[in-house]
């Protein structure tokens, strides 16, 4: 594989440009409010009557100098076909998250959302309503446990990879700067004033985890870096895994599927040009959703301008459930955080030798139950097939 890796010589130094350029943008902390927690308390105590003002941090890149630094890139001198290829599409991307970022809060912003995630196709909308009419309203939990016990959980999740795989990094940050739980180029942030479902905790910890930390380390492994930032697109797949992983580890209950499906549904009235209040007051009286989960998803859509990003997962889970009913293997997904779209490029390298094979296997692959829920999903499921039944509440 050496050799392999050796000749690709200033491939590899464009590699690197384009992920540092990447790591430079953030666009999850860029998109994330800074004062989620307070806009919540100011709305519930002005009886959710005045929309949120949610504040966005100030980018501390010079978006003009970005741009020329990416353009600078001598791509066409990329003999590789299939490293040609995506770099000239992880370019265009970039330059489209610049712009975007430029544009957060006007009414620019949701054009440069749908250019990154894609358009809400009628058939996920569809979806995404029957789920929410076959899925009966449910109930707010009570039982949650606070950000530090979900950061022990995690140091604890972190130790069972450690365990097979000594050299697995472990980095968990409570902060009070984030507003949901992410995975930033590695790293799990918690926000500070998070109260998470108990009954959650084991099946975000394979999303998160299991899925975006494992995806990553894997993909710090490859000598291409790009694998550890995410191909173009890669987002949807990603999501789409990890929602997978919440399944198979009987995790994806009804409460999450409906969060699942409003997010769609809630994406499709901003496109209709409905505004936060209006998506907030819909979620909550047409689909019955709790007050506190209403508001999270409203605040999600409407973030920075207008934000399509949340139709990922139920688009991402619908591929993969695709993937699966056609007899396809997963492995290839786990070598770094890549698209479907990219599975045959991916596959050339792989051939090649210059990529290698995952190192770290997921574990929600193998936790009891996971293979027989793998093969029903592999018999042929959509997915309303994940809905496995009423819940208490």
């Amino acid at each position: 594989m050496t050799s392999s890796i050796q000749q690709l010589g200033a491939a590899l130094e464009i590699d690197g440009r384009l992920t540092e350029i990447e790591r430079s943008l953030n666009l999850l902390l860029n998109t994330t409010p800074v004062n989620a927690a307070e806009a919540w308390v100011d709305f519930e105590r002005g009886d959710f009557g005045a929309a949120p003002t949610l504040r966005l941090r100030p980018l501390e890149f010079d978006p003009d100098l970005v741009r020329r630094d990416l353009y600078n890139l001598e791509i066409e001198n990329v003999a590789d076909p299939a490293l040609h290829t995506l770099f000239r599409a992880k370019r265009d991307e970039l330059s489209r998250v610049i712009t975007a970022l430029e544009d957060r809060d006007t009414s620019r912003f949701v054009y440069g959302s749908l250019q990154l995630y894609g358009e809400l196709a009628p058939t996920l909308v569809s979806a995404a309503e029957e789920l929410l009419e076959l899925i009966p309203p449910q109930a707010a939990s009570t039982s949650s446990v606070t950000a530090g016990a979900f950061a022990q959980a995690a140091r604890e999740e972190f130790d069972r990879y450690r365990a097979v795989y000594p050299d697995f990094p472990a980095d968990v940050e409570v902060r009070e700067d984030v507003s949901e739980l992410m995975v930033s180029f590695g790293r799990l942030l918690i926000p500070e004033s998070a109260a998470i479902r108990k009954d959650r905790v084991e099946p975000l910890l394979h999303h998160e985890v299991g899925t975006h930390v494992v995806t990553y380390q894997n993909g710090a492994r490859q000598p291409l870096t790009l694998l550890t930032i995410g191909l173009p697109g890669y987002d949807e797949t990603q999501e789409g895994l990890a929602v997978l992983a919440e399944y198979l580890t009987g995790g994806l209950d009804p409460r999450r599927l409906r969060v699942l499906a409003a997010r769609v549904v809630a994406i499709d009235r901003l496109l209709d040009g409905a505004e936060f209040l209006e998506i907030f007051e819909s979620l909550r009286a047409q689909y019955r959703m709790p007050t506190r989960t209403a508001w999270s998803i409203a605040t999600r859509v409407v973030v920075g301008g207008g934000s399509v990003k949340d139709a990922i997962y139920l688009r991402g889970i619908t591929r993969i459930l695709d993937i699966l009913a056609e007899g396809g293997s997963l492995d290839v997904l786990f070598v770094g955080k890549l698209a479907v779209d990219h599975i045959p490029l991916i596959q050339d390298l792989l051939d090649r030798e210059v990529l290698s094979p995952p190192w770290v296997r997921p574990r929600w692959l193998d936790v009891p139950g996971a293979k027989e829920r793998l093969d029903r999903l592999r018999a042929g499921a959509s997915v309303t097939d994940l809905y496995e039944g009423e819940v208490a509440a």
